[in-house]
C-alpha cells in the first residue's frame, strides 16, 4: 500500500469503525505483568480487560495490545520491564542510564564498514549528515557482555539533542565544532568523548584504535566498555535514571502477553526510508539497492538491508532487526559550504510508525530537551509500540516525498 492513498484509507476506517471514539489508549484496566511471560494471573485481571475474552494473534499472544500498554513498572524476582524495549531484563540494567554511541554507516569499496556490537542496541537513531549519507546513534542498555563498540564517529548537534530525550550518556569521537561544542561542553548533556579539539572534558581512557584493519583510519576507532565505565566514574556522572532525575520515558509498549495488531490499518511489509530511487535525502544513495526494512511475519521483526546486503553485526554475524520502525519527519537545512546539516528535532511534525506489518500515520511531539518523542495517531491517541527494539529514521521533510512502503 503506497503512502499516497494512506490518508483515504485512514479516513474510511474512521468512518466504518471509529465512530468518533477518542478514548486514550491508556484508559483500559491493566494486566499486572510477570517476568515469565504469562501476562498475569486471573487474580490481577479486571473484568474490563479479561484476556480470555480477547482474540488471539497468530503468534499466540493476545491481540489489541494497543489497548493494553505497560503503565507502572515494578520489580519482580530481580527483573523489570525495560523503558527502552518493554522486555523483562535485570532491574539493574533497566534502571541505569543508557549510553548513546555515534557509529558510522558508510560504504567503502563496495563493502559496508563493519559495525561491532550494534546488534545489542535497544534503539537505533539514524539521520542524514554531510555528503548525503546517514550516520547512526545506537542506544545501549545491555552492554555488560560487550568488550567494545565501534567504529566510533563524530557528533552533530541534532544527535546530542535526541540523546537527551533518553537521558543517555553521549559517546563520540570528534565533532562539528561550530555547531556542537557549546552544547556538548555544557551541563545539559553528560558525555564521554575522545580528547580532541572542541572537547573540554575528554575521556581518552574509553577509546582506542586497531579496529577494522584495512579501512580508513576514521573507521578503526572503538570505545571499550571498561574504559567507558572508568570515565563515567571519574567524571562523576549519575549512573541511574532516578539519581539523575531527567528521564521521563522512551515509548509506550504493549504489555506482556499482548501484541499491538492495529487491525484495519494498511499493511507495510517492505519499508523504504529513502524510496526506491537515487535522491539527496541521505537514504537515497544506494541506487538500485535502497535502504529498506523487510517484515518477517513469523517473528514480527523488521530486518534491515542496505547497499544490497543484510546489515549485520560484525561480532556475531547477526542481521539487525527491530520490532518497530519510525519515520520522524523533521525540517532540515544546509548550514554552510561544508554541507553540515541542521534538523528541527523539537516541536511537532508528521510521523509514520511501522509495527506488526502495519503502518500508522500520525504526528510526533517533543516540546523540550528532556521530553520524550511521543507519537500519536491521526485521532490524537498515543501509538503503542510492540515490545522489542526500535529504529528511528530522521526523515528530511523536504525529501519526505521519497518515503515508501509496500
Amino acid at each position: 500500500m503506497k503512502k499516497r492513498i494512506l490518508a483515504a484509507i485512514i479516513i474510511a476506517m474512521g468512518i466504518l469503525v471509529g465512530c468518533g471514539d477518542n478514548t486514550p489508549v491508556n484508559s483500559p484496566a491493566q494486566v499486572t505483568p510477570l517476568p515469565d511471560g504469562s501476562g498475569g494471573s486471573a487474580d490481577n485481571v479486571t473484568s474490563e480487560a479479561d484476556p480470555t475474552e480477547e482474540p488471539m494473534a497468530e503468534n499466540g499472544k493476545l491481540a489489541n495490545g494497543e489497548k493494553h500498554p505497560i503503565t507502572e513498572r515494578t520489580e519482580v524476582n530481580g527483573q523489570m520491564q525495560s523503558y527502552l524495549t518493554g522486555e523483562w531484563k535485570d532491574a539493574d540494567v533497566v534502571q541505569r542510564r543508557s549510553m548513546a554511541v555515534m557509529i558510522p554507516n558508510n560504504q567503502i569499496k563496495s563493502a559496508t564498514v563493519p559495525q561491532h556490537g550494534i546488534s545489542q542496541a535497544s534503539i537505533i537513531y539514524e539521520a542524514p549528515v554531510e555528503g548525503r549519507i546517514t550516520r547512526l546513534m545506537a542506544i545501549f542498555e545491555d552492554y555488560d557482555n560487550l568488550e567494545l563498540i565501534g567504529p566510533i564517529r563524530s557528533s552533530r548537534d541534532y544527535y546530542v539533542y535526541e540523546a537527551m530525550a533518553y537521558d543517555s550518556i553521549y559517546c563520540n569521537w570528534g565533532l562539528a565544532v561550530p555547531y556542537v561544542a557549546d552544547v556538548i561542553n555544557s551541563d545539559r548533556i553528560d558525555n564521554v568523548s575522545q580528547s580532541l579539539e572542541g572537547i573540554t572534558k575528554g575521556a581518552p581512557e574509553a577509546f582506542g584504535r586497531g579496529l577494522n584493519d584495512g579501512y580508513a583510519q576514521e573507521f578503526t576507532s572503538s570505545m571499550n566498555i571498561e574504559g567507558y565505565e572508568k570515565a563515567v566514574a571519574r567524571l562523576k556522572y549519575a549512573t541511574t535514571y532516578e539519581a539523575h532525575g531527567r528521564f521521563q520515558q522512551a515509548f509506550t509498549f504493549a504489555d506482556e502477553g499482548y501484541i499491538a495488531t492495529y487491525e484495519g490499518y494498511p499493511e507495510a511489509t517492505v519499508v523504504y526510508p529513502g524510496g526506491n530511487t537515487s535522491n539527496r535525502s541521505g537514504y537515497g544513495n544506494s541506487g538500485n539497492n535502497p535502504i529498506k526494512f523487510e517484515y518477517n511475519e513469523e517473528d514480527g521483526l523488521y530486518y534491515r538491508y542496505q547497499y544490497g546486503e543484510a546489515q549485520v553485526d560484525a561480532d556475531n554475524g547477526e542481521q539487525l532487526a527491530v520490532a518497530n520502525v519510525v519515520f520522524k519527519i523533521c525540517h532540515g537545512e544546509v548550514r554552510d559550504n561544508h554541507d553540515y546539516l541542521a534538523f528541527r528535532v523539537h516541536g511537532t511534525g508528521k510521523a509514520y510508525v511501522f509495527t506488526n506489518g502495519k503502518v500508522i500515520e500520525g504526528t510526533w511531539k517533543r516540546n523540550s530537551d528532556y521530553e520524550a518523542n511521543i507519537f500519536y495517531d491521526n485521532n490524537g491517541n498515543e501509538i503503542v509500540f510492540n515490545q522489542g527494539k526500535t529504529w528511528i529514521c530522521c526523515i528530511w521533510e523536504e525529501y519526505s516525498e521519497y518515503i515508501d512502503w509496500e
